[in-house]
């Protein structure tokens, strides 16, 4: 089969299953990316094997990155992260470290390396956001005093893995991977060279923003001004996918960085102008599409053997995930005096993992930092956790309608606490 017809087939046969998975996890009542993820394992290398490659799924994984990337940055917005409640951020910080000190923890005592342990324990710590906010959103509570809580808690962690992703490839020989651009595997590494490394790469990114900033605005302002006169939609959306991968092509080619943090400037870069607003609205369709493809591609890359082999990991992974940081997140509401029922709804929204998991994983891979195994526990740990997050929630708004009944003090405030 030539390439070409790969790669229709693949695309084809992923949109089928996308459709297929979606349908009956709606009629589950569960989310439709667990569909998604479960229609990319049924036609991956692994089980039908109608598509027995997994090279054109990463690629058409990455794709999906960084569109994802682009349209994080069309909605984030810097006067958001300077007004974002403290706890927020401070929770946000003190939930990833305690969370992927358990994770790396569990991993290391399985003989893993203590890089490809540190990757699987930062990818078990980060929430998803687009499930987070469609719960948020099926609960009603999206804009309560938690909800707004809950969206700053996964900004800011959506900024740390920003961080995360930049920095890892610059520290991937030192934890004993492959460092780009070398062909031999580090088995240690100087501190001096450690942090000439990671200087050089911070300066790198340093001169990508500051490019953007600079220059960058003005060329995309100038061309989707250019766009929108000629008054075409589908001119605006070409555009739009061609800014995405165009810059984050260059941020790879020219200044090192990734195509995450490529993809993630330009839609910032656009969303401080009412022209990228109005644009976002325009590149939603095309953005879900290909959204959908990269969590199709990563269900492709998953081996289900793995629930039979060590159904004890990943059980250990769910714990992590559902139990361990939900409790984290809990303790932290609560330590900045904040009522139990919002620190319930936080703990239910933080109780799952998603989309920086997998492109965690994926670079992680890519470095030779973490094991094929890790990849398929992350995956497992998604699909569950994202499956029982509708009953997480559930268990959390009745645990808040009995902390209203049992204290007579809030009896009065019952309706407004367990909407928040």
């Amino acid at each position: 089969m030539s390439h070409e017809s790969s790669l229709i087939s693949t695309l084809a046969l992923s949109l089928i299953a996308a459709l297929i998975g979606a349908l009956v996890a709606a009629r589950l009542r569960l989310p439709p990316l667990v569909g998604y993820l479960l229609g990319g394992v049924l036609i991956g290398p692994f089980a039908s094997r109608l598509v027995p490659s997994t090279l054109l799924a990463q690629e058409i994984a990455e794709v999906g990155v960084i569109q994802l990337m682009f349209g994080v940055g069309l909605h984030f917005s810097i006067r958001e992260l300077l007004t974002m409640p403290t706890l927020a951020v401070a929770g946000a910080v003190l939930q990833m470290v305690v969370a992927t000190c358990l994770g790396t923890a569990l991993a290391y005592s399985w003989g893993w390396s203590l890089g490809g342990a540190l990757v699987f324990g930062l990818a078990l710590s980060v929430a998803s956001t687009v499930v987070l906010l469609r719960a948020l959103q099926t609960d009603g509570t999206l804009g309560s005093e938690a909800g707004r809580i809950a969206v700053g808690w996964l900004l800011a962690e959506d900024l740390i893995m920003l961080l995360v992703l930049v920095m890892l490839p610059a520290f991937a020989g030192a934890l004993g991977g492959k460092a780009p651009g070398s062909g031999l595997m580090a088995e240690s590494a100087h501190l001096g060279n450690i942090l000439a490394i990671a200087g050089i790469t911070l300066a790198k990114v340093a001169a990508f923003i500051a490019a953007m900033l600079l220059a960058g605005k003005r060329i995309l302002r100038w061309v989707l001004k250019r766009v929108e006169q000629v008054g075409s939609d589908e001119l605006l959306v070409t555009a739009l996918g061609a800014i995405a991968l165009g810059v984050a092509y260059c941020a790879v080619k020219v200044f090192g960085a990734s195509f995450a943090l490529g993809a993630f400037a330009a839609g910032l870069v656009l969303n401080e102008s009412d022209l990228g607003k109005a644009a976002a609205k325009h590149l939603h369709t095309l953005e879900n599409a290909l959204v959908v493809l990269f969590f199709v591609a990563v269900g492709m890359l998953f081996d289900p053997r793995i629930l039979a082999q060590e159904p004890l990991q990943v059980l250990a992974v769910l714990a992590v995930i559902v139990i361990a940081k939900s409790l984290i997140a809990f303790a932290a509401v609560l330590l900045f005096r904040n009522t139990v029922a919002i620190a319930l709804t936080i703990a239910a929204c933080l109780a799952q993992i998603g989309e920086f998991s997998f492109i965690l994983a994926g670079l992680g891979i890519s470095l030779r930092l973490l094991p094929p195994e890790g990849l398929n526990l992350i995956v497992a740990g998604a699909l569950f956790s994202i499956a029982i997050n509708p009953l997480v929630f559930r268990l959390a708004r009745a645990l808040k309608r009995r902390t209203c009944v049992s204290t007579a003090e809030a009896r009065g405030k019952c309706i407004n606490a367990v909407s928040s």
